[in-house]
């Protein structure tokens, strides 16, 4: 098997003609709102994410420079799962389901496509961004993509009924999630098995290792922490004690150079300013995030170790990633959306067995659309022209090669951020506000260089890829 898939990256076409059967499987790990805090990606020098740095070692190459296609749940997924980027579909936000859509909900999504073409697809854990439906209890959660779905079971809950458990309370006149969905403390007892996550990567090792299956299998295991709220056992708390915690770097002037559609200074966002007003609790919200982190981590090794001592771990592509990242205190706000660096750049792993090296990272500039395309590669399959991604296939056989177009990432309609590896340059076309940014010298995008006339070559070279054909946004569910 570590023959064929070595042949896959130089003969991609000889690989269409092997028997299904001598394919190989493959592992799609989904993370919820995990931004770049994992060791082997240098975000943060204070997390404690072991398992993640062993994958690396055992053969998961780092996608260094990864990035999503939104910085939303649902669009996010949506564009990954379908290969179309939102502006191409008008599946912008949350509340719009994919199959609500026109142009996306005949789509072959990337489970139905493994199936299609041989596979066995099964799921558990959160993969499609869930949708209610009248009269269904689990609602939509893209069971109807799956040969196979789970529903994902367990639960800890917080030590308090009190909500907010953080005791933080809402700025004057804030309603709705922000006032109880911003939230973090510890679970009764001090168990994580019993936690969803957990157990959801316990269900992945028992199919490892009691299943013979009769065709290769498309394993899609989705896991939901570090989403809010974040509350996971009081040991993950432990692990980073507050008078060690350091916080990100931030600037109090840091958007004065970013303007809104009135030609306005953007604000700071309502939860830093709930952080910020009752006691300055940075610490706290930023211990409670590298807590659920490693916890994610050590349901990730539960994972990854139930593959390695499975049968099925000589021919198995695992491919691991976030669907976008976090903010936390960066632009003075704590969350995802808009197109700043934080909220757009990812962790993307990837192990070929036979193929991929020890201790490796790539920093070539991929999407997470991208993978749609890589998979069908790697596996042999027919391309889908659908697809709108670029397959990084070779780019994983050679990680150490060019690999710098400019990547897009869609925010609401009309938002995107091109980047080049270098260079973010965002744009909002409603009010044709713009930043651009040089990550050789400013890093953390705290210097708008949209204005610099040194700077306007690059401007108008990166704008070049802005798309100009946008969908309208699809009906809300």
């Amino acid at each position: 098997m570590k023959v064929i898939l070595s042949l896959v990256f130089s003969f991609f076409t000889f690989s269409v003609f092997l028997p299904a059967t001598d394919r190989p499987n493959v592992l799609f790990v989904a993370i919820d709102d995990l931004n770049d805090w994992v060791g082997v990606f240098e975000g943060n020098p204070q997390v404690k994410t072991p398992n993640l740095d062993k994958f690396n070692q055992r053969g998961g190459l780092v996608m260094y420079d990864a990035h999503t296609p939104s910085t939303v749940c649902g669009p996010s997924r949506s564009s990954i799962l379908t290969g179309k980027f939102p502006h191409s579909t008008g599946v912008y936000g949350n509340k719009t389901n994919l199959r609500d859509a026109p142009k996306a909900r005949d789509l072959l999504t990337l489970p139905q496509y493994f199936s299609k073409h041989g596979y066995h697809s099964l799921s558990r854990g959160k993969i499609f961004h869930a949708h209610t439906l009248k009269g269904n209890e689990r609602g939509d959660q893209g069971q109807w993509a799956f040969d196979e779905w789970h529903a994902a079971d367990g639960w800890a809950g917080p030590i308090s009924k009190d909500r907010p458990v953080n005791g933080l309370p809402n700025l004057p006149g804030e309603k709705g999630y922000h006032s109880t969905g911003f939230d973090w403390g510890p679970t009764v007892g001090n168990d994580e098995t019993k936690m969803k996550d957990y157990q959801t990567a316990l269900w992945a090792v028992e199919q490892f290792r009691d299943r013979q299956f009769d065709k290769p299998f498309f394993m899609a295991v989705g896991i939901s922490k570090p989403h809010l709220q974040w509350w996971v056992p009081q040991k993950y708390f432990d692990m980073y004690p507050l008078e060690d915690i350091i916080l990100p770097e931030t600037i109090p002037d840091d958007l004065e150079d970013i303007l809104n559609k009135w030609d306005k200074p953007l604000e700071p966002h309502s939860t830093w300013r709930r952080v910020e007003t009752y006691g300055a609790r940075h610490k706290e919200a930023v211990q409670a995030y590298l807590a659920n982190i490693t916890f994610v981590d050590d349901c990730i090794g539960v994972l990854l170790d139930g593959l390695e001592n499975s049968q099925y771990a000589d021919n198995t592509i695992v491919m691991l990633w976030s669907d976008h990242g976090w903010h936390l205190g960066e632009k003075q706000k704590y969350g995802k959306t808009q197109l700043w660096q934080e909220s757009c750049r990812v962790p993307l792993m990837v192990k070929v067995p036979g193929v991929t090296p020890n201790n490796k990272k790539s920093m070539g500039v991929v999407n997470l659309i991208d993978m749609y395309p890589t998979l069908l590669d790697l596996c042999g399959l027919p391309v889908n022209p659908e697809n709108e991604g670029r397959s990084f296939a070779e780019l994983i056989s050679s990680p150490d090669m060019e690999w710098s177009e400019p990547t897009l990432s869609d925010y609401q309609f009309g938002g995107h951020r091109i980047y080049d590896g270098r260079y973010s340059y965002i744009v909002f076309s409603k009010s044709g506000t713009e930043q651009l940014y040089d990550h050789k010298t400013d890093p953390m995008e705290w210097c708008n260089l949209v204005k610099d006339p040194e700077y306007k070559e690059i401007k108008e070279r990166l704008k070049e890829y802005v798309p100009i054909r946008r969908e309208l946004e699809s009906p809300k569910s």
